[in-house]
Order: C-alpha cells, then sequence, then structure tokens
C-alpha cells in the first residue's frame, strides 16, 4: 500500500465518521421540536443543496490551487459547522415562521458544512493524482470499505452518546471532536499530490453557473463514456438519496426503534458496507472487471429494494437488506473509479467535482420528496424507488458497445 494513502484513508474514515454519528440522532431531533417527519429529509437536503454548489467549484479551485489546501478549507468548514450546531440545542424554542430558532440554525450549519464540503470530490482526485489506471478500482474500492467501518462506528456512536446523561450535546461535542482530529490530520500528514507544473487556470463563471450543471458538463467537453457515466450515476443517486430520505423512518416505524436501536441497526449496515466494499468488491472486480460489476451492483439494487417490503421480522430484514447493501457497494467505488480511469488526468478535480455535483444535486432534492411519498405510501414507496437503479441498469446495458471501445482506447494508453 502507499504510504501517500494514508491521509486519504484516515481523512475519509473521520469525515464518515463525523457526519454519520448524525444519523440516528437527527430524526429524534427534528421530532423533540416538534417538526413533521419532511423538515428531517429537509435537512439531509440542504447539506447536499450546498455541496451541489460548493463541490465542483472547489473541486476546479484544486486544479488550479492544489489539493492540500481546498482540503484545509473544506474541514475547517465542517468543524465550524459541528460547534454551530452545538450551540443551537442551547437556543430558546422561540417559534419563527412555524419552527423552533434551534431548527433554524440547525439548518444553518448543515448549509454551512454543505457549501465548504468539497472533501470527497477533492479526495478523490487526491487518490486519482497518486494511483495507476489499475489501481483505481481497488483503491477506491477500499476507501468505500473504510466508509463502511466509519458508517458502522459513526451511528452506534451517535446512539449511545444521545442516550448518555449529556444527551445530544455529547453527541456533536463528540463529532466536533473528530472533525478536528481529521483537520490535524490535513495539517501534519497530508503532502500535495498535485505539482504547480500539472496545476490549471481556472476559467471563471459568475455564481449562477454553479446551478447549471448541464452546463458545466458542456463546458467540460467529456468523453462518451464519462457523459453514459453521469446520467448513470445521477439515477443511481436519485435511488440513494430516496433511500437515505426514507430508511430510518421506515426501521423506526417497522420495528419500533429508539435512539439506541436506530444506531444498532447503522451498525449493522456499516458492517455489511466494509465487508462488501473491502472483500466483495475486490472479488468481483477481479473476476468480472469493473463494468460487469456495475452491472451486478445495479441489479442487486433493483433487487434489494423490493426484498425489504417482505417482512417486519428483524432477521429475515437482515438478509434481505444485505443483498440492497451488496448492490450499493458494488456500485459506489466502481462509478467512482471508472469515472477516475476515464477522465482527463488534468481536469480530475473539476470532474469529481462534477460527479460528486451530481449526487449533491439528488441529495439536494429526493430525501424530501422520498419522505413526504414516504408519508402517504408507507413501504410501497421502495416500489417507484426500485425504478431508478432499474433504469441505469437498462441504460448501462444499452451502453455496453460504446463502453467497451473506449475502456479499450483507454488501455491502450495507459
Amino acid at each position: 500500500m502507499k504510504k501517500q494513502l494514508l491521509p486519504a484513508y484516515l481523512l475519509t474514515f473521520v469525515n464518515v465518521l463525523g457526519f454519520s454519528i448524525l444519523m440516528p440522532v437527527l430524526p429524534f431531533v427534528v421530532k423533540d421540536y416538534g417538526a413533521p417527519e419532511w423538515v428531517y429529509g429537509l435537512l439531509l437536503s440542504m447539506y447536499s443543496a450546498f455541496q451541489f454548489i460548493g463541490a465542483p467549484i472547489l473541486g476546479k479551485m484544486s486544479d488550479e490551487r492544489g489539493r492540500r489546501p481546498i482540503l484545509f478549507i473544506s474541514q475547517a468548514g465542517t468543524l465550524i459547522s459541528w460547534v454551530v450546531f452545538l450551540l443551537a440545542l442551547y437556543l430558546p424554542a422561540i417559534p419563527i415562521y412555524g419552527f423552533a430558532l434551534p431548527l433554524w440554525i440547525v439548518l444553518f450549519s448543515r448549509i454551512l458544512d454543505g457549501i465548504t464540503g468539497g472533501n470527497i470530490s477533492v479526495t478523490n482526485a487526491y487518490v486519482a493524482d497518486i494511483t495507476t489506471p489499475k489501481e483505481k478500482t481497488y483503491v477506491f474500492g477500499y476507501i468505500g470499505g473504510i466508509t463502511g467501518i466509519g458508517l458502522m462506528i459513526g451511528p452506534g456512536l451517535g446512539g449511545w452518546t444521545a442516550s448518555s446523561s449529556w444527551g445530544y450535546s455529547a453527541t456533536f461535542v463528540t463529532a466536533i471532536a473528530i472533525s478536528a482530529v481529521a483537520l490535524l490530520s490535513i495539517f501534519f500528514w497530508l503532502k500535495e499530490s498535485l505539482p504547480k507544473k500539472d496545476r490549471q487556470a481556472v476559467k471563471k463563471h459568475p455564481v449562477l453557473h454553479s446551478f447549471l450543471i448541464t452546463k458545466q458538463i458542456r463546458d467540460l467537453n467529456p468523453s462518451g463514456i464519462i457523459r453514459l457515466l453521469f446520467v448513470l450515476k445521477l439515477l443511481f443517486s436519485i435511488m440513494s438519496a430516496s433511500y437515505m430520505g426514507t430508511i430510518v423512518l421506515y426501521v423506526i416505524d417497522l420495528f419500533d426503534f429508539d435512539k439506541k436501536e436506530v444506531g444498532m441497526f447503522m451498525l449493522a449496515v456499516g458492517a455489511f458496507l466494509a465487508f462488501n466494499q473491502v472483500v466483495m468488491v475486490q472479488l468481483f472486480i477481479k473476476k468480472l472487471g469493473p463494468f460487469k460489476t456495475l452491472v451486478v451492483g445495479l441489479s442487486m439494487s433493483v433487487l434489494g429494494m423490493y426484498l425489504i417490503t417482505l417482512t417486519d421480522n428483524l432477521i429475515p430484514y437482515l438478509i434481505f437488506y444485505y443483498v440492497l447493501n451488496l448492490g450499493f457497494s458494488l456500485c459506489y467505488p466502481t462509478f467512482t473509479a471508472l469515472i477516475s480511469i476515464h477522465a482527463d488526468p488534468k481536469k480530475q478535480g473539476e470532474v469529481m467535482g462534477i460527479s460528486e455535483s451530481i449526487n449533491s444535486f439528488a441529495m439536494t432534492v429526493f430525501p424530501v420528496v422520498a419522505a413526504a411519498i414516504y408519508g402517504i405510501m408507507g413501504f410501497k414507496v421502495y416500489y417507484l424507488i426500485g425504478l431508478f437503479p432499474l433504469f441505469a441498469l437498462i441504460g448501462a446495458l444499452k451502453g455496453r458497445k460504446e463502453f467497451l471501445v473506449e475502456s479499450a482506447a483507454v488501455d491502450v494508453e495507459n
């Protein structure tokens, strides 16, 4: 393993841990302040809405100024946002426009974290800088495994700290400490991966340009395979965002979970994800290659969305859920690796920024939409959500010939 990858692995771990610690707590924070379920989806969405704006800007800035300073700035924003979140808990619950004041401050903290939330796209660009095309799929698989470990530990830690005598304050103090560790790791250990000679000047655009993702893609003028992958990722991201906006609500309704039990459930989810991305992704990639692995992942995502609606017994549910989790696990790193492999090396930051922007767009709109539909349809919402990976699967199979042609060209170049 390359030593240069260690800071990226550590940064990924502490960032996911810092984010996932909120997952079992936020629905109860919203409920305690008397807000409806869709507000939970809104708070999730606001982070992504502003990440949608910030990620491509930070990605392009990292192409011009280097990865290290941009990662430092974005992580500092995350740290400050957690401090704001903690302070919100100590404000009086004065109603403002129908919602308690602390919820408005929580909303502001999610916006602040989102606008500086270029960690993922810039970290991916950093990894792409220091890996060969053959290494990318495996390395992004390891990063996915680290993400799974963070998702395994974070929710359990969130549920445990929130149940302590300090309540939610303990959770957010823990998140602040974790974010501080990430900031220090960048400052002391992360070395610049993009030499000055390889940097490119950023073309200036009006602020409105940040909202026009299709215009950004046209200006980038990517290859056909990148365009195809962007479309497939959009469909997959809509599914993922809709799932994230409803799954905690669903398991609370299905099993009557409290904060600790939600944390334990998310611990199991993280354990599945860690195992699948560290072990199963590597097996599938080695046996099938990245494109076929993506096809299998999309297929299992479709099947898993249906299976999780079939039982209200926890043990069978976890077995069915594993199928869905494996589908997610196969898709996440494979999308990132394929986009990185086929991107122009001098525009890795910009391409990764747009890729993350696609995900952020989906996370902006669909958690709220899915949570609202869930409030009306219940578990049947997963029948609708499952259509998106199905459309992505059909698109991937239709574009198979184009993919194989361009993949062969990349292999020749490298």
